[in-house]
């Protein structure tokens, strides 16, 4: 970031401009094509203010017109004029695929690199921002990058073509042009080095303001039931509003460009048109080599115009760039180690002296010891914040330790694939998550080569199979992102028949049922039971009703485990789980 501060430019955003380039390399035959075509597009632009000054001198005066050489050199410039307009055709059709090849390329390394991204990174980060990324950012690079290679590559060949044709045409005013031409450079870049850092600015708030309309989207129901309308409204019209001020502040400033240049420019013709008239009165041009000349001087301006747009366009989208590289550059989670073996889980879990916390000020577990047997159904239970889920995350190697060691089957899971321990794991969390697709495509994400038989049987076992028969197209119903119009229980209801379907031989059942009713919930804690027979499982519950039958019961406080035994021991203790349970049925 200080890259940016510091450098303020086309190269700014920790060399965006070095990265861009670098992944063009795959097509280097389609820019190398655009370039020529720019080339050939310049040669036949600069050829026909030749032909037009010859055909000027064609008409010496009444009575003294040449048709026959006139009509040669229409015929020439009919010819340059197709030509320019088929090598700019092609041209542009370079610059798009070149274009859309890239922007495709980063949307797909951006995506790749969320997958592998760890989940401290994704907790702090809003959803709605990554989205602006991998959306809107790339959007307006590509813009920005279209715009650079189909106006940048011939504005650059049309100023040094210019020069060169003018050269053969007239050193002395060419000498004109050039030292005056150092001036729109100057204007152009000061303006440019102020502008990187106000269009960055404003990619930033975008993204905020991408974040919030996606959070609020989202959780609209939740704002309506507390009445939390102006609020929404009032954050987001104070985001808005730093939006449109740094926005209009980057246009504003990058808009200055071209009419500075433009004033230039006009000195430029100017200069070009009063010392050509002297030199042309003392006979040392003629009128058609003028009035070629005062076209050079128009086509040798107008790319100076067309390029300080493009300055402006390519401030933005290298500040795009520069988000879209913080992205893919970020470090992704703790590789496999190269030796990592596959884990065959049996069931057995170990926890030795675990250590970890989110904040390093922030002690969260410490020292947390357990042994798992095979089949055993451990239940952990406490109050919010205690550490249950961390538990989880732990287990499942969402966060790596700090301290300790957890060991599933003997093998600690570091030099295990995350894939196989992964695998060994069901998962049914209070948080529902569904795709948009069919109920069947939902289900079979467990298992994708699952026959009918066994997607009907799991269903059937969650007790799903009666709400998804009353569907106007049964298993075939195509819901939207996140279940659409499905209730919580009833997508709750999906997720656990998913984790039926499959039957690893571990689980982990989070608040697996806060969203079921109770005549429900018992049928599905008979599944359950069935379920876990034989399979070891930890189950996070703040209903201690439902762990009643478990073997053993880790009571956690302060991320330690404070107490551990069977429901009626505990009970008999009289500490913090008879406590927990007096509270919630004691009457």
């Amino acid at each position: 970031m200080a890259d940016i501060g510091k450098s303020g430019h086309l190269g700014g955003s920790g060399g965006a401009l070095p990265k861009l380039l670098r992944r063009l390399r795959p097509y280097g035959g389609w820019l190398a094509a655009s370039l020529l075509l720019a080339a050939v597009t310049v040669a036949l632009t600069l050829w026909l203010p030749v032909l037009i000054g010859r055909g000027v001198d064609c008409i010496l005066g009444p009575g003294a017109v040449d048709f026959a050489a006139l009509a040669r050199l229409l015929g020439r410039m009919a010819a340059a004029i197709a030509g320019t307009a088929a090598a700019q055709w092609l041209m542009n059709v370079c610059n798009n695929r070149l274009t859309f090849c890239l922007v495709r390329d980063l949307r797909a390394e951006a995506f790749a690199r969320i997958q592998v991204l760890p989940l401290s990174y994704l907790d702090t980060h809003p959803a709605g921002e990554l989205v602006s990324r991998v959306i809107a950012d790339v959007d307006q690079l590509g813009d920005g990058l279209l715009m650079g290679f189909t106006q940048l590559f011939s504005g650059v060949l049309t100023i040094l073509g210019t020069i060169g044709f003018m050269l053969g045409i007239s050193p002395r005013i060419t000498l004109v042009v050039v030292c005056i031409t150092p001036v729109s450079l100057f204007v152009a870049g000061f303006i440019a080095r102020r502008t990187y850092s106000m269009f960055r600015l404003q990619s930033e708030i975008r993204g905020e303001q991408t974040a919030l309309i996606d959070e609020f989207v989202v959780n609209q129901k939740v704002v309506q039931a507390f009445g939390c309308e102006p609020q929404a409204q009032s954050r987001f019209d104070e985001i808005n509003a730093r939006l449109a001020s740094a926005s209009l502040r980057a246009v504003f400033f990058s808009s200055l460009t071209n009419p500075c240049t433009r004033f230039v420019n006009s000195l430029v013709y100017t200069g070009v048109g009063v010392f050509g008239a002297f030199l042309g009165m003392g006979g040392g041009i003629t009128v058609g080599q003028l009035a070629s000349f005062l076209s050079y001087a128009n086509q040798y301006t107008k790319p100076f115009n067309e390029i300080s747009g493009v300055v402006t366009e390519l401030q933005n989208a290298l500040a795009c760039a520069g988000r879209i590289f913080e992205l893919i550059e970020q470090p992704p989670e703790t590789p496999d180690a190269p030796d990592a073996v596959r884990l065959t889980p049996d069931g057995r879990v170990d926890l030795e002296n675990l250590r970890f916390s989110y904040l390093p000020e922030k002690p969260l577990i410490e020292g947390l010891s357990l042994a798992v047997q095979p089949g055993q159904r451990v239940a952990i239970v406490g109050p919010t914040g205690c550490g249950k889920t961390t538990l989880i995350n732990l287990l499942m190697r969402f966060y790596d330790l700090q301290g300790g060691a957890v060991r599933v089957a003997g093998t600690d899971i570091r030099s295990a694939t995350r894939e196989s321990l992964r695998a060994g794991y069901g998962m049914v969390l209070q948080e529902t998550w569904l795709k948009a697709g069919t109920i069947r495509e939902n289900l079979a994400m467990a298992k994708p080569d699952a026959t009918e038989e066994e997607i009907l049987a799991a269903a059937k076992a969650s007790h799903a199979h009666g709400f998804i028969r009353r569907l106007p197209q049964g298993y075939d119903t195509p819901i939207g992102e996140d279940g659409g119009a499905l209730s919580q229980g009833q997508k709750q209801l999906l997720c656990i028949a998913r984790v039926m379907l499959r039957l690893p031989p571990m689980l982990i059942l989070d608040e697996a049922t806060s969203s079921i009713d109770t005549r429900t919930e018992q049928k599905i804690q008979s599944a359950f039971a069935a379920m876990m027979q034989g399979r070891t499982s930890f189950i996070v519950a703040h209903r201690l009703s439902t762990i009643r039958q478990a073997d053993v019961i880790l009571v956690m406080r302060d991320g330690r485990i404070v107490e551990q035994g069977s429901h009626e021991q505990l009970l008999r203790k009289g500490g913090f789980y008879a406590e927990l349970w007096q509270s919630q049925f004691a009457h």
